[in-house]
């Protein structure tokens, strides 16, 4: 009930307080905190704000809301080869919120900040007038002038990503499309696999460090390969041919394809993967293949940067040798 909500400044010490432990943020008690990199580092910071019913749905767990506007910021952290170290907190809530929905929505970010060694600096919280909205802005450090940029990549490189991609897309189809598990045939584990991989993205910071130390580019995949490698490309000014048969694909999103192959668009355009494409110099690849085994994240290598055709470089799929023109999803758009 609205009366028996906190005013704002109460809300901020019972919710909010607890998980602002760095010195710099003060207790929440000031209006802005201080934030001193490590000797040697330089900051790194990234935004990402996300909207019900646009990038997750009013009725998702708020747990599951809090850790996915922070775990898309820490992907952000972990393509640039960034340690993280903070973050700030922007909170529109609608009109119907409860202390127990915030209560969860809290528990969930405190999870995620044990989990990925990150603390709350300071934000903001006010009423919506509408729709749920939060903003998350990461602060992570690096080394002074090392932050790895999508626009390294050169002719020779190998391109590599982790994890399996397609799963988040195909996840949001099946919460639009009730009924197409059932006409894609698909079991219960490869629904619900689908469906968390939508809900809790994975960002791969156990990366961070061979991202740093062997990349000449890296982003994460939020908008999809087909238009995030298009940006790499671009940025770069080479050509990434990417071995459609090489791009690694979950058991859940492979019984998809099975039944309906034309849902490959989807995997590979249709976003919120928050994968890492990575590229690295030839000579190291083995090298970030054996740090990967080490911190335990799947890697697959699925092309190669070229030089470009024309003065912009692009992404071009390619099948046994042959060029594969893909159908369908550019990439996700905002607008």
């Amino acid at each position: 009930m609205a009366g028996d909500r906190p005013h704002e400044f109460a809300l901020i010490r019972r919710y909010f307080a607890p998980l602002a432990s760095d010195p710099g943020a003060l207790g929440l008690t000031d209006d802005a905190a201080t934030l001193t990199p490590s000797p040697g580092c330089e900051l790194v910071l990234t935004k990402d704000l996300l909207a019900a019913d646009v990038h997750f749905f009013s009725h998702d767990p708020a747990e599951a809301i809090a850790a996915k506007a922070l775990r898309v910021n820490l992907s952000d952290l972990a393509a640039k080869g960034a340690r993280p170290r903070g973050y700030l907190l922007g909170l529109a809530l609608p009109q119907d919120w409860t202390a127990e929905w915030l209560e969860a929505f809290c528990a969930g970010l405190a999870r995620d900040q044990a989990s990925f060694g990150i603390t709350l600096l300071g934000g903001d919280t006010i009423a919506s007038g509408g729709k749920l909205l939060l903003s998350v802005t990461a602060i992570g450090e690096v080394p002074v002038g090392l932050a790895v940029r999508r626009n390294g990549a050169r002719a020779g490189d190998l391109i590599y990503v982790t994890g399996t991609l397609g799963d988040s897309a195909l996840g949001v189809r099946l919460r639009y499309e009730p009924d197409l598990a059932a006409r894609l045939g698909l079991d219960a584990a490869c629904t619900d696999y689908l469906l968390d991989r939508y809900l809790l993205p994975q960002p791969r910071c156990g990366l961070a460090d061979a991202v740093l130390a062997h990349a000449s580019a890296a982003m994460d995949i939020s908008d999809g390969l087909t238009g995030d490698g298009g940006h790499m490309a671009a940025a770069s000014g080479v050509d990434l041919h990417i071995d459609i048969d090489a791009i690694p694909l979950s058991p859940a999103a492979q019984a998809v394809l099975a039944r309906d192959p034309a849902r490959l668009a989807t995997c590979l355009g249709g976003g919120d993967d928050y994968e890492l494409l990575v590229a690295v110099p030839a000579d190291r690849a083995g090298l970030l293949e054996a740090d990967a085994r080490a911190a335990g994240v799947a890697l697959a290598c699925i092309g190669k940067a070229v030089s470009a055709e024309a003065s912009t470089g692009v992404l071009r799929y390619f099948r046994k040798g042959a060029s594969f023109p893909l159908a369908g999803d550019g990439g996700f758009r905002h607008f």
